[in-house]
């Protein structure tokens, strides 16, 4: 886990946390995703199926990737770039195989052309292959659903496990409210917390929240005190 000050987790979290969820959020995975979807690759930064996550979109390939994307479906795929891409940043530097697909469900075109984005994760895939023909990144992917949680009482105690390390780790910080389901704010953590790409990328591949919450805590109690 990478220090951070605390300041920066609460205002990241209040950002994260301030939307209350609506119907569409509690119920990610519901519907099958295309073969094909646009994919835009981060260093550090990916989303998780329960999650919604603000993003910032400045660059012309990724301002063309948000319009067409508004003009059909409105999905897009995060995945994260591996390391040492910084010298082919602006051509298609490799990137792990493992993302997470999204809904864009709020936006706003900026007079310059950039965009604000809402982006609700729907269901997690795996990168088969690359369409070349776009100024931005086109990936045929193969859909990667995670377990249906059986044990809701276990969600829950696995939420109250992630919280009480937070508290821990980060005394300052808010957590998700109280009317967040519990794999939504076990999710927002996952993207709210100062982690390192490579425990951000075992928390994507974990089998959903219950497993997610598991390495939270343990990634939360190596880190602590911070």
């Amino acid at each position: 886990m990478r220090p951070t000050k605390c300041g920066w987790v609460v205002a990241l979290a209040a950002a994260l946390f301030a939307a209350p969820p609506t119907a569409a959020q509690t119920s990610p995975g519901s519907e099958q995703l295309p073969e094909a979807i646009p994919i835009f690759p981060l260093p550090d930064m990916t989303l998780f199926p329960n999650s919604t996550q603000p993003f910032h979109i400045f660059e012309p390939r990724y301002r063309a990737m948000i319009a067409d994307a508004l003009a059909g479906d409105s999905i897009i795929g995060m995945v994260m770039l591996q390391p040492g891409y910084e010298q082919e940043y602006e051509g298609r530097p490799p990137i792990y195989d493992l993302g997470c697909a999204g809904r864009i469900v709020a936006s706003e075109q900026l007079p310059d052309g950039r965009y604000n984005i809402a982006l609700q994760g729907l269901t997690k895939f795996r990168v088969v292959s690359e369409d070349q023909s776009r100024s931005y990144r086109l990936a045929s992917v193969e859909e990667l659903p995670e377990s249906e949680v059986g044990d809701p009482d276990a969600l829950a105690s696995r939420r109250r496990q992630v919280e009480g390390a937070v508290r821990l780790a980060f005394p300052m910080a808010p957590l998700p409210s109280s009317g967040l389901p519990d794999d939504r704010a076990i999710d927002d953590l996952s993207i709210m917390l100062p982690l390192e790409p490579a425990e951000r990328l075992e928390l994507l591949e974990a089998d959903g929240p219950v497993e997610r919450a598991s390495i939270l805590v343990r990634l939360l109690r190596r880190g602590a005190p911070l």
